[in-house]
């Protein structure tokens, strides 16, 4: 494999200055819905999109790192996660020419937006044993079921349900994608209480007869696994991402007290106390970094196969890294860590989600230990 992800290029670095910009200008107390219409004007939201659809032509190298400057500026934008990386990228990819022309112009511009619903309440992300089903009903699809964590529906133009039919042949079924609009029928939303407090708003779906017509379905019906991962590997690469750049505002923001805070002669930061756990989790940032590149770069290259080991170790390793930033950050500020002045107190909650999503640190060992290692599996 080249080493060229290594190398950033000048594109890409006059990008990553650009979006360092326009995060800094937002800042911590950003506006979500200024923020997503400018960052879309300015093309950012839909640099992987392809050029023919009014999106830049790159690819998840680009996107992900627009999403971390952004978060390392304190702004990130969670549905870029989910609107332009899994939805954008599945219909770019399985879509018909319609579905492009309806709805890539406006994910690349931002002014459109999808939300996705694959976790079910009994299932998890399982797409082996997910619940909603949909059966051929004439010329249209009628689905059911029952979705839950789904991000940002109450603002989304429609939502990518990952849905499971009846193969005619087997019996079996199988996931398939299909294109729900926010006002269908049948298609209800309740937002959940967290506890988490998050610009996006996280929702549970209720999916009772909602009738589609057949150009809802994206892709082929037998692809399977194929069409669905083309949309989670992206969403793991940019997962990473997220964690990357919050791990990396919080070093920050503790790099910059520990210079300036004194407490005896010297700054706190010239303790090695102090100063060793930064440059650690520093390092770790760094290696996770190297790891989502990796990533990005053979998503970029068509390797599904390669892609989808290292964007399963991307994430992990972004999200370890991120929640030791974060704890550190906090620890350096002591009591001041915990102030709403310094913002970092709501990133120890935030960071704990890129543990816990789009999939568990658990089940991406046992990706690890099974398609990496070959180990035998439990279950």
């Amino acid at each position: 494999m080249s080493g060229s992800f290594l190398i950033e290029t000048e594109e890409r670095t006059a990008l990553r200055a650009a979006v360092a910009a326009l995060g800094r200008r937002h800042g911590r107390g950003y506006d979500r819905e200024s923020l997503w219409r400018e960052a879309g004007k300015l093309g950012y939201l839909g640099v992987n999109l392809p050029e023919e659809y009014g999106g830049g032509g790159g690819g998840i190298t680009e996107l992900s790192l627009v999403l971390e400057e952004l978060g390392s500026a304190g702004c990130p934008l969670l549905l870029m996660i989910v609107s332009p990386a899994i939805c954008g990228t599945v219909i770019a990819r399985f879509g018909t020419d319609e579905q492009k022309r309806q709805w890539l112009p406006g994910l690349s511009d931002g002014s459109l937006t999808m939300a996705f619903g694959i976790t079910e309440p009994d299932a998890g992300s399982n797409s082996h044993r997910l619940t909603t089903t949909a059966r051929k009903d004439g010329g249209d699809w009628v689905l059911n079921g029952r979705k839950i964590f789904v991000s940002g529906v109450d603002i989304a133009d429609a939502t990518l349900i990952v849905g499971r039919t009846e193969d005619a042949r087997t019996g079996r079924l199988k996931p398939c994608l299909f294109i729900v609009p926010r006002d269908a029928e049948g298609f209800h939303r309740s937002p959940i209480d967290m506890e988490l407090h998050a610009v996006e708003k996280q929702f549970e779906l209720v999916i009772d007869d909602v009738r589609l017509p057949a150009d809802a379905l994206v892709g082929d019906e037998d692809a399977g696994l194929l069409q669905l991962f083309a949309g989670l590997n992206p969403e793991r690469v940019m997962t990473a991402a997220f964690a990357l750049g919050m791990g990396r505002y919080a070093l920050d923001r503790a790099v910059e007290y520990a210079k300036t805070r004194q407490v005896w002669k010297e700054p706190i930061g010239a303790h090695q106390a102090i100063a060793h756990p930064l440059a650690q989790a520093h390092i770790e940032l760094e290696l996770a970094a190297l790891m989502m590149r990796k990533a990005a770069y053979l998503l970029d290259a068509g390797d599904d196969t390669g892609a989808g080991e290292a964007a399963n170790m991307a994430k992990y390793a972004a999200a370890e890294a991120c929640v030791h930033a974060v704890d550190q950050a906090v620890h350096t500020l002591g009591g001041n860590g915990l102030t709403r002045e310094y913002g970092l107190a709501s990133l120890v909650t935030a960071a704990r989600v890129a543990r816990i999503a789009p999939v568990s640190r658990e089940m991406i060992l046992n990706y690890v230990s099974h398609q990496s290692l070959g180990l035998p599996k439990s279950y």
